[in-house]
């Protein structure tokens, strides 16, 4: 049996294409269990400038310019541990945050003064866990965040 030169490109092409379509699906799967900044655009909509500073930081592994999106004598609540000043949040965030990767999945509050924020926090790799981050700000800096499981 012989097959002409357009059968032969016909079925190459097929076989693209389903190979194309089988990676697509498998690549949107996993987009799905583990979500992230770019798979949902309209999640980060609307969060403000001081919270996108941090989110930001903390995904460019950027220890300074998560320091410097705090004012100098901002606290954070970190479930129960309350942590004051930029000196004690550099501390923090050296050991405990830079490395992971953090996800905004929606503004929870808007407030004049900041924002509830529902996130996926993936510390060091891991697959992480739903958290809120209760952000407020002033000046244009963090003045206290909230850090609790959702």
């Amino acid at each position: 049996m012989t097959s002409s030169p357009a059968g032969l490109g016909a079925i190459v092409l097929a076989s693209l294409l389903l190979l194309t379509g089988c990676s697509s699906a498998r690549e949107s799967a996993g987009s799905a269990a583990t979500p992230s900044a770019a798979a949902s655009p309209q999640a980060v909509q609307g969060v403000g400038r001081e919270a996108m500073a941090y989110v930001d930081a903390v995904n460019g592994g950027d220890l300074d310019a998560l320091v410097a999106s705090f004012a100098e004598d901002a606290e954070i609540v970190d479930v129960s541990r309350s942590i004051r000043g930029r000196a004690a949040i550099r501390e923090w965030a050296s050991n405990e945050v830079i490395g992971g990767r953090l996800t905004v999945l929606s503004i929870a509050q808007q407030r004049q003064d900041g924002q509830r924020l529902l996130v996926r926090w993936a510390p060091g790799g891991s697959d992480g866990w739903r958290a809120h981050y209760d952000f407020t700000w002033a000046n244009g800096r963090i003045v206290k965040a909230d850090l609790q499981y959702a």
